[in-house]
């Protein structure tokens, strides 16, 4: 399996792994606000909307923390791999680098981090529709590049602020869409302006992670990305258990007295098979799309983890409409006048990211020598939805790939030169 040192080919190995990471990030959304649209029993016998967005984040951390056991495997594979070795040692000691108990802590910050965001997020996707909410999500690149520029020191191209202000210009065209588009005879009651505010919160909190481990974090500490995804999810799981949790109960809200009320969650779980179906395949797809969004940075390029990003939004938008309109009109989203003029800015916002990540080149800007052809840290994508980690928002995980694709070339060149070194000494054996 070749990484990033290879010359990127699209064969059907690359393409399958592609294709399964879009299908995987894509059930991460729809099932994430299929969720929040479902209904059960709660405590008081009487039927409510599941809407717990700290339980789906919750579930999300813990989906992540099935990467440990991923990475163990991996590990156990590697080891084999390196005893099955005679007469040569692979060079993949860096893969087996061991992490100090402070390292191990010191992840604990990257997961308050997007524990926080996530939550702002899954409280927001609430009162908008899903398709809003993915294209939302672009507004990360906005505070990226702002927090780059001027926390981070790092000047950044005409180009790349000309593609700032297009995503701006799409997310107050896709604001005022949600805006716009809610009618007074809405059942819900639900405010779309606090949704689209809690999501730009959320993006806004995902910019600090970035700028966080850019700045704090900025040597590779040596963990494979599996270990990195894996921790992350483990300490989003104790402090959302144990901490945030906690908050949200006795806080005064509108679940029983509370923000989020666990134990009436926990009835209403309990209660439905059709909720507890539904979660089990949105913690499955955050496990599958950890597993696949890896594999694509580490067979492919930036470039194809940038086109995943961006199809995103699209398919999350068709699969949302084809739901309502030939599945369940309780579910999906449907094809209204203002859905033309979201339309327009999912295109600019596509654009937008093109045109700031280079993949389109505009007349009269420099682009120059790209952050990634000089070796430095790749620039933020549009960054995914929150019910599924992205790995280029977070540039430990993105070194992390690339370190252990590195590796791989490394190991496969070995191969290479051992099994040429096994030839010539059969040759030599046998005259």
């Amino acid at each position: 399996m070749g990484g990033l040192g290879h010359d990127t080919k699209c064969g059907t190995e690359q393409i399958g792994t592609f294709i399964v990471a879009l299908i995987a990030g894509t059930a991460c959304s729809l099932s994430s606000k299929l969720l929040l649209s479902m209904k059960s029993v709660g405590i008081t016998g009487k039927e409510e909307p599941f809407q717990k967005p700290l339980f789906q984040t919750w579930g999300m951390f813990l989906g992540m923390c099935l990467s440990l056991f991923m990475h163990c495997i991996y590990s156990s594979m590697m080891r084999a791999r390196e005893r099955s070795k005679k007469g040569y040692q692979a060079v993949s000691s860096e893969t087996s680098k061991p992490l100090t108990m402070s390292t191990y802590f010191l992840l604990a910050i990257p997961a308050i981090f997007d524990l926080a965001a996530t939550a702002l997020c899954m409280f927001g996707l609430i009162y908008i529709n899903v398709s809003v909410y993915q294209m939302l999500r672009g507004g990360a690149i906005v505070f990226v590049a702002i927090l780059k520029h001027f926390v981070l020191g790092d000047k950044l191209k005409g180009y790349m602020w000309f593609g700032v202000l297009l995503n701006v210009v799409s997310i107050v065209i896709v604001g005022l869409v949600a805006t716009l588009s809610a009618t007074d005879d809405d059942e819900s009651g639900k405010n779309p302006i606090i949704g689209v505010g809690l999501v730009l919160a959320g993006a806004f909190v995902q910019s600090l992670q970035y700028a966080f481990e850019e700045r704090v974090m900025t040597e590779d500490i040596g963990a494979p990305p599996l270990l990195l995804i894996g921790m992350e999810g483990l300490w989003g799981v104790i402090i959302c258990t144990f901490c945030l949790y906690p908050i949200v109960y006795y806080l005064p809200g509108d679940d029983h007295g509370s923000i989020e009320d666990p134990f009436n969650t926990m009835h209403m779980f309990e209660a439905s098979p059709e909720v507890q179906r539904v979660f089990l395949f949105y913690f499955a797809s955050i496990f599958i799309y950890n597993m696949f969004a890896v594999l694509v940075t580490f067979l492919l390029n930036s470039v194809w983890h940038a086109i995943l990003d961006n199809f995103r939004p699209i398919t999350v938008w068709f699969l949302d409409l084809f739901i309502y309109y030939y599945i369940s009109k309780e579910y999906g989203e449907e094809w209204t006048p203002w859905s033309w003029l979201q339309l327009g800015g999912l295109v600019i916002l596509l654009y937008g990211t093109a045109v700031y990540n280079g993949s389109i080149k505009i007349n009269g800007f420099d682009y120059g020598e790209s952050e990634e052809d000089s070796g430095g840290a790749i620039s933020i994508r549009t960054p995914q939805g929150m019910a599924s980690p992205n790995l280029c928002k977070s540039p430990l995980v993105t070194r992390a790939t690339r370190r252990m694709s590195r590796v791989d070339d490394d190991n496969n060149k070995a191969d290479d030169v051992e099994i040429q070194m096994r030839g010539m000494r059969g040759r030599t054996g046998s005259n």
